[in-house]
């Protein structure tokens, strides 16, 4: 990561990061305040906790005094697989099948100026 990138990770969130990932090729590469829109309206529970860490690497960036907020774009967004939560659902004769509830973390690269 080089000076003029700022990030902000997210990691343990409750949602699967293939549901995560199908979104996020939207927005890799925009504009912050286009991918921002862009996130507001769409309709998946991923779009909200996207826009959150995005918000929360401006406010990063916010921080720094050389980089200059509105010419920062989405350099990257990567999604990882996290920990699993292992549950047990009760089934026909006495056995158990076991869910697997999947968490994502998420990691928001903006940096300035072009790609």
């Amino acid at each position: 990561m080089s000076e003029l990138e700022v990030k902000a990770v997210l990691r343990y969130a409750r949602i699967s990061p293939q549901k995560v990932r199908a979104l996020v090729g939207a927005v890799k590469g925009r504009p912050v305040e286009s991918a921002l829109n862009a996130l507001k309206f769409m309709p998946q529970k991923s779009a909200g906790i996207v826009e959150k860490v995005m918000r929360s690497a401006v406010a990063n960036a916010d921080q720094k005094s050389d980089i200059d907020i509105d010419s920062l774009i989405v350099r990257n967004i990567f999604v990882d697989q996290g920990s699993m939560l292992k549950r047990f659902r009760p089934r026909a004769r006495g056995r158990g099948c076991r869910i697997l509830k999947r968490t994502s973390h998420i990691t928001v690269i903006l940096a300035e100026g072009s790609m």
